[in-house]
C-alpha cells in the first residue's frame, strides 16, 4: 500500500508536468483520484511538497529549460556581466540577443510562463487540502506557510517578467500577470501590476506567521521562516519600500554566516555552504540525459558548451575588483602563472583538460561540478551575502548613507581584507554597492530583475573580452536599444506566450504587452 501511494503521488506530479496547447496553464490536476490520495495523510502531504520543490530543477522540454537553474542563466545573459566566449551554439542565445521574449510565438516567452505556473498549481494545491488532512496543526502549519511563500514566489517571478516595473508613490494599474490562488482552473484576467504585488504581500505575510514557530526544516532545499523573510526582502527592494527590505534583510539572514575566503573559491555547488540560505541539491541520478545547470554553465564540466564557450565576466566590471579581493580569483587574469587554476573543462577518462577546449582571459571557475564524470551539482537560490546587499542599497537609497556603508562593510571586509568602511555619500554610495551586487551574485540570476527594478541603462559597450567567434553580438544593441530605461521601453516586458492568449477566455489579443 505504502509504494501505490508513492506511486500515486509521483503519477501527480507528472500530471501536473505534462502539457499541451489545449491546457497551456494548467491550474487544476488531472487526476483527481491522484490527488485525494495525495491528501490523505501528512506523509503523503510532504511527498507533494518535495514534489513542488523538484518542479524547480527538473527539465520542461529541451536541453535549455532546466527549471529555474535556465531561468538564472536567462537573466544574467539578459544582462552585460554574463558574457559568451563564443557563438558555436544557441542555447541561451535568444535571450542574450533580446529578440525571442518579444515573439509571444516563441518558447522563451512560454518558458517562465508554463514553468512558473505549474509549480504554483502545485502549492495551490497544497495549500488548498492541507488544513482537511488529519495531522499536527504544527505539521500542517509548516507545509501551508511553506506552499504559501513558494506561490508568491511564483507570482513574483512572473511579474518581473510579464509586467511592467513596480513604481513606488504610483497608483501601478499597469497590466500584470493573472493571479493564480486556486485550482478550480477558472479562467483569469491580467491582474494590475499593484494587485499582484498586494497578491504576493499577502501570501508572504501568512507564510510568515505560519512558519514563526517551526521547527528546523530537514533540508535547505525547503522554504524556512528566513528564506520566506528574504523573499519579503527581495518584493520590498523591487517596490522600493526601503524600510521593509532593511528590515526583513536583516531577520532573514538570522542564524547564518558568510562563508570563508576557502569556501569561496570551492566551486559554488554544494548546499551544505554556511552562507546557502536556500538551493536546488539536484542528484547524479536526478539530471537529464542532455542539459543542466552546470551543463552550460560549469567551469570544468566536459560539455561542448562548457568546453567551446567558457562563460566569462564583463571585463569593465573584472577591473572594478580589487586584487586583494577574494573574488578576483574567480576569473583568469590571463596570466601564466594563474592558468594552471583555469583548465577549463576537464576530461573525465583523465583528469586533465579536455581536447579543444578553451581557455580564454576572464573566464571563471565561480561554479564548478566536485564530480567532473557527472553534470549533477546544487544549485544557490539564495544566500546570506544577498541580504547584506539588499540592506545596504535599501538604506542607501532611503538617503541613509553612513548606515549603508556599515551594512555593506561585513560582506566587503569578508571578500576583501584590505576594505575600508566607505566614505562615500549618496549617487557613489549606491554605485559601489551596486557594483558589489553584480561581483558578487554574477551568474546567480539577477542582472536582468535588476536592471530593470533600478531603471538602469544595459551597457554592453567597452569591453576587452576576447571572442571565439567574431559573430557573439554584444554591442549592437546596446546604443539602439539600452539607452532607453525599462520605464520608457516596452522591450522590458516578455510577451504574454500565444498559446496562453488561444487558450485564456479572459485574456485577448488586446492585453498582449506592447
Amino acid at each position: 500500500m505504502k509504494n501505490c501511494k508513492i506511486t500515486s503521488v509521483i503519477m501527480l506530479m507528472i500530471a501536473l508536468f505534462t502539457s499541451c496547447k489545449k491546457d497551456f496553464l494548467e491550474t487544476f490536476p488531472t487526476d483527481q483520484v491522484a490527488q485525494t490520495t495525495a491528501f490523505e495523510s501528512i506523509a503523503n502531504a510532504k511527498l507533494a511538497v518535495n514534489g513542488m520543490y523538484r518542479l524547480m530543477y527538473l527539465q520542461i522540454s529541451n536541453q535549455s529549460q532546466d527549471a529555474h537553474g535556465a531561468m538564472m542563466l536567462n537573466m544574467d545573459a539578459m544582462g552585460e556581466d554574463f558574457v559568451w566566449s563564443g557563438n558555436t551554439y544557441s542555447y541561451f542565445k535568444p535571450a542574450l540577443r533580446w529578440i525571442d521574449h518579444r515573439s509571444a510565438s516563441s518558447s522563451l516567452a512560454a518558458f517562465p510562463y508554463l514553468l512558473y505556473y505549474r509549480i504554483n498549481s502545485n502549492a495551490n494545491m497544497i495549500i488548498e487540502n492541507i488544513d482537511k488532512i488529519d495531522g499536527a496543526a504544527n505539521e500542517k502549519a509548516v507545509i501551508k506557510g511553506e506552499s504559501l511563500a513558494v506561490r508568491a514566489w511564483c507570482h513574483f517571478n512572473l511579474i518581473q517578467l510579464y509586467g511592467k516595473r513596480y513604481e513606488a508613490g504610483k497608483q501601478n494599474t499597469q497590466a500584470g500577470i493573472p493571479i493564480i490562488i486556486s485550482t478550480e482552473g477558472v479562467d483569469q484576467p491580467r491582474s494590475s501590476v499593484e494587485a499582484v504585488y498586494t497578491q504576493i504581500n499577502q501570501d508572504l505575510n501568512q507564510a510568515i506567521s505560519l512558519l514563526e514557530n517551526a521547527t528546523a526544516r530537514s533540508a535547505k532545499t525547503h522554504v524556512n521562516l528566513n528564506v520566506a523573510k528574504g523573499f519579503k526582502a527581495r518584493v520590498a527592494l523591487t517596490m522600493q519600500d526601503y524600510a521593509n527590505a532593511v528590515k526583513y534583510s536583516k531577520e532573514a539572514r538570522t542564524g547564518f554566516s558568510l562563508m570563508t575566503n576557502t569556501d569561496y573559491l570551492g566551486g559554488f555547488t554544494s548546499i551544505s555552504n554556511v552562507e546557502w540560505m536556500w538551493g536546488a541539491n539536484q542528484l547524479t541520478d536526478q539530471v537529464p540525459s542532455f542539459g543542466s545547470f552546470y551543463s552550460y554553465v560549469s567551469g570544468n564540466f566536459n560539455s561542448s558548451w562548457n568546453r567551446l564557450e567558457p562563460k566569462m565576466i564583463n571585463s569593465l566590471l573584472y577591473a572594478k575588483i580589487p586584487s586583494t579581493d577574494i573574488r578576483k580569483k574567480l576569473w583568469w587574469d590571463g596570466t601564466t602563472a594563474d592558468k594552471v587554476n583555469f583548465p577549463g573543462a576537464i576530461d573525465a577518462a583523465t583528469g586533465a583538460a579536455a581536447s579543444n577546449v578553451r581557455v580564454i582571459k576572464y573566464m571563471h571557475r565561480k561554479f564548478k561540478v566536485l564530480d567532473v564524470t557527472s553534470r549533477a551539482g546544487d544549485i544557490p537560490f539564495m544566500r546570506v551575502a544577498e541580504m547584506y546587499l539588499i540592506e545596504a542599497e535599501a538604506l542607501a537609497r532611503s538617503g541613509q548613507d553612513a548606515a549603508a556603508a556599515a551594512a555593506l562593510y561585513p560582506l566587503a571586509v569578508n571578500r576583501n581584507p584590505n576594505y575600508v568602511l566607505s566614505a562615500k555619500t549618496g549617487a557613489a554610495l549606491i554605485d559601489e554597492i551596486m557594483v558589489q551586487r553584480r561581483i558578487e551574485l554574477w551568474g546567480e540570476g539577477f542582472r536582468f530583475y535588476d536592471l530593470k527594478r533600478t531603471d538602469a541603462d544595459m551597457d554592453r559597450n567597452g569591453m576587452d573580452n576576447p571572442r571565439v567567434s567574431s559573430t557573439v553580438t554584444y554591442t549592437d544593441i546596446a546604443n539602439t536599444l539600452f539607452k532607453a530605461r525599462a520605464s520608457q521601453n516596452n522591450l522590458w516586458e516578455y510577451r504574454i506566450p500565444q498559446d496562453e492568449i488561444d487558450v485564456n477566455k479572459a485574456i485577448g489579443p488586446e492585453d498582449q504587452n506592447p
